[in-house]
């Protein structure tokens, strides 16, 4: 029998050294006590924890990382850019603007709280550390102006809203952070469903490891994502694993920027690594999808990273995962001299251009006409053109589709308000006092595409206003009824709700929350026409593949 390799030790990870840039929380709860042989142990309260979780659940709603900023202000700087790049990335950053008030979350979809933690060997807590961090996202969420989105099954069948936003996703590990055993270092995040329901797992061969196959795999799957996950987006591609769920979860770690420190070669040590030549090749071919920013350019994407991870021989998973305009983390630590979290930009002003952007032909598309004038006026104009929307729409989405469709099904008639306005797919946070709304912006449109074709033969759903691309049977269903679906901008929440939503109210089905039925009244809400009446879709062209012959060639 052939002897196996020498005995060599290396995380599948190797973070590499942290650079973060911390800000103190507080010194209390934390203290170190000496113990057995000479060895010094750092003392956590619970307190800690819960005040930890919650600063970064508040500071993660309302702030992004300055380099995130950056490369928004770079859109608007690069020539290249389209018009349409440019105004997207302006309407974020004034939303970064206003979100970093601390009273309109920067996304009305606050997410589902996910918590890392890593403690090293010479930390004593009481044990109860989940439950600590599981109080401190539950203070943030019912004391800030953020919704909660997590339903707890009841039955097979029947859910609730747990009112709290919990539970949340907590993982703690027992391992040295960075080699310090007198350390707990954690990743906090907030993720939407948009940007979740854009995880994708694909199990292929070796056939795909090599440069031309895989760039045509890339090619593909990539257009696949779409823009209802609001970009520009973080992008991760994470190639083998030693599991499906690992490959995953690496996928969701890079998009965080979590393992940007990773070693750039492989070893046969066989740690994961970043392929730095194949995210720049990568970045290329997104520029090239012509979806841009959300309605046409070259920003799909901000950045990639690729990572290749170890492989069994018979397995060779594929993860994809972005981090949305929402680029909601940060990293936090507590050690012997304090509780420490990751310092995020407060004044996000600093980023905006000192003159305003020459403004792109922009039509008014004034909504308290009848349906009939406001869809002749939009029949006037191609996919792409820019609208500003006045007047009155109703808000639904899914479980009010669901209600409402159970209706027609009874053989009762379509609701008058769905002939008689446009709908708009979306949900709101918690109404700040003194505001008419809270943060409000759209839901992924692709929720409700089932209903479409139905709702629109009994008169209702006409014009739609959500985010993200559509499927074709709703592009046939409004060449056959002459209906319309407007694109809204996935991301500025806030700056909707500020500028935009001048009232809310009730219209139906208030048990059910966020997801009850709304009409509000909204002035100069920015859209843009994805699909007409004569069955053009803006995505469908730009999500067709095209032939690629190899990385940074075609």
């Amino acid at each position: 029998m052939s002897r196996g390799a020498d005995f060599s030790y290396s995380p599948l990870l190797p973070t590499g050294a942290d650079q973060t840039e911390y800000r103190l929380v507080t010194d209390e709860g934390v203290d170190v006590v000496e113990g057995p042989g000479g060895r010094r142990f750092l003392t956590v309260e619970p307190a800690a924890l819960t005040q930890l979780t919650a600063e970064a659940m508040h500071d993660i709603a309302h702030y992004l990382r300055p380099a995130h900023l950056a490369q928004l202000r770079g859109i608007i700087d690069d020539p290249k850019a389209s018009p349409n790049d440019r105004f997207v990335a302006m309407d974020l950053l004034r939303n970064a603007n206003i979100a970093a008030g601390g009273v309109l979350p920067m996304c009305q979809d606050t997410g589902t709280a996910i918590v890392m933690g890593k403690r090293g060997r010479h930390v004593l807590t009481d044990g109860t550390d989940e439950a600590a961090i599981a109080l401190g996202v539950y203070q943030a969420y019912t004391r800030l102006n953020l919704r909660y989105s997590q339903l707890a099954p009841l039955t097979m069948w029947d859910e609730k809203n747990t009112g709290s936003n919990l539970p949340a996703q907590i993982e703690l590990y027992a391992e040295d952070p960075g080699g310090q055993p007198d350390a707990y270092k954690f990743l906090f995040m907030a993720k939407g469903g948009g940007s979740a329901n854009k995880s994708y797992l694909y199990q292929e061969t070796k056939a795909l490891l090599n440069p031309q196959r895989m760039m045509q795999f890339l090619d593909e799957k990539l257009r696949l994502i779409g823009t209802s996950a609001c970009p520009p987006y973080h992008l991760a591609v994470v190639i083998g694993g030693t599991s499906a769920e690992h490959a995953l979860k690496t996928a969701k770690l890079a998009s965080a920027k979590y393992l940007d420190n990773l070693p750039t070669a492989g070893s046969m040590q066989a740690h994961g690594f970043r392929d730095l030549e194949l995210e720049a090749a990568v970045l290329e071919l997104t520029r090239d999808f012509g979806i841009g920013a959300q309605f046409g350019g070259r920003y799909f994407c901000h950045d990639v990273r690729v990572v290749r991870l170890p492989r069994h021989g018979a397995s060779c998973p594929v993860a994809i995962a972005v981090s949305c305009s929402a680029d909601r983390q940060a990293v936090a630590k507590i050690t012997p001299s304090g509780v420490w979290l990751e310092r995020l930009e407060t004044d996000p002003a600093r980023y905006l251009p000192e003159v305003d952007l020459e403004e792109s032909p922009v039509v008014n598309i004034d909504l308290n006409r009848p349906m009939s004038e406001i869809r002749a006026e939009l029949s006037k104009y191609p996919v792409k053109t820019r609208l500003s929307l006045t007047g009155p729409l109703v808000v639904a989405r899914d479980i009010a589709h669901a209600k409402i469709a159970e209706r027609l099904d009874a053989g009762q008639p379509m609701p008058q308000y769905m002939r008689d306005h446009a709908v708009y797919y979306a949900g709101p946070a918690k109404t700040p006092e003194g505001y008419a709304s809270g943060s409000f912006g759209p839901t992924t449109a692709g929720r409700m595409d089932s209903y479409v074709e139905r709702f629109q033969a009994e008169g209702g759903s006409m014009v739609m206003l959500a985010k993200g691309n559509r499927s074709k049977q709703v592009t046939d269903s409004c060449q056959a009824h002459g209906g319309f679906y407007l694109g809204s901008i996935g991301g500025p929440a806030a700056r909707l709700a500020q500028d935009c939503i001048r009232h809310v109210e009730v219209l139906e089905f208030p048990e059910l929350g966020m997801e009850a039925v709304w009409k509000i009244e909204v002035e100069d809400f920015p859209a843009f026409i994805v699909v007409d009446d004569k069955g053009e879709d803006f995505f469908a062209e730009v999500t067709r593949p095209n032939p690629v012959f190899s990385i940074g060639r075609r």
